[in-house]
């Protein structure tokens, strides 16, 4: 047998593997009930809003999202192309002659700053709170934990500059946040994470987006399991860098992969957000602040593009 019909051989294997839904064990149901669909989301109050709006003390607001474009980099077979309807002089409406522009949009929402919902990733075909595919895949989106579920997420946020942390202009690829990095940083910063925020890690990624695109999408630092769990017993509700995949890569075990995804999501509930510009918010040392997020409601999608906005 050649190396590709062997290439073939184990993917034909790994697909059937996954194929039969693996019964799940310590984490269903949910922390939030067994008929719960929004995850992390249960710890948002409108206690928390108020306590965010008077994070606001200059009114300076910081976009968190970046373009998504056709040369965007991307995972997999993720596509965006953009084509623009111009009716042009030639069809003239009205005495005014008015003319229009519309857009006609093929993409994956997997492209650029986006949030990843519950129902990304799951394990042997069980997702958040153990829905199987069986349960929420149809043809016309996600029948259940599409992102246009996810209720407006309008907190506190919380930035921990592991750049400040390191002492480095950007983390290296490859370095895992834990609880020890992740406590030494807040602690550093003077600040207690609580339940109901939004944690963003800066890490100085984002500078090669646009000149090393392969680099940037392939490797990063990021997260590691054990920080994903400190997280999410915490009580936050997303967790966001401004890295592709938010987890560390290389991964901390070759053999898990994307584990962080699978601890966040899956066994979670927690929302992930991926490719956030924080570093406007780190250059004004900026720690923690009003963040809101109202996700586009395209209904059964996986995941979507998103601006989120810190307010200072």
């Amino acid at each position: 047998m050649n190396k590709n019909n062997a290439a073939l051989l184990c993917l034909s294997l790994a697909a059937a593997s996954l194929s039969a839904p693996v019964l799940s064990q310590d984490w269903v149901p949910s922390r939030y009930g067994a008929d719960d669909r929004i995850g992390a989301a249960n710890n948002l109050s409108t206690d928390i809003v108020v306590d965010a709006a008077r994070l606001i003390t200059t009114g300076k607001v910081y976009s968190l999202g970046v373009e998504t474009a056709e040369d965007s980099p991307a995972y997999g077979t993720r596509t965006f192309t953009i084509d623009i309807i111009a009716s042009g002089a030639t069809v003239p409406v009205g005495t005014d002659v008015v003319t229009s522009n519309d857009e006609r949009v093929t993409t994956s929402f997997g492209i650029g700053s986006q949030i990843d919902g519950l129902g990304h990733l799951g394990i042997g075909n069980q997702y958040y709170n153990g829905l199987t595919s069986e349960q929420i895949v149809a043809d016309g989106g996600l029948a259940e934990l599409g992102t246009h579920t996810i209720p407006p997420i309008v907190t506190r946020g919380v930035l921990l500059d592991m750049t400040r942390h390191f002492g480095v202009n950007m983390v290296s690829e490859g370095t895992a946040f834990n609880r020890a990095e992740i406590e030494a940083a807040a602690s550093a910063q003077g600040i207690q994470i609580r339940s109901g925020d939004v944690v963003l890690f800066h890490t100085g990624w984002m500078q090669l987006l646009g000149t090393d695109n392969q680099r940037f999408i392939s490797v990063q630092p990021g997260v590691g399991v054990e920080g994903a769990e400190y997280l999410a017993d915490l009580g936050v509700v997303a967790i966001g860098a401004d890295t592709p995949a938010l987890e560390v890569i290389p991964f901390e075990n070759p053999q898990r992969v994307f584990a962080v995804h699978q601890t966040l999501l899956a066994k979670e509930g927690v929302y992930i957000l991926e490719s956030m510009n924080t570093a406007e918010l780190a250059a004004d040392s900026v720690h923690e602040f009003m963040f809101v997020l109202g996700q586009p409601k395209f209904k059964g999608a996986v995941q979507t593009v998103i601006n989120p906005i810190a307010i200072r």
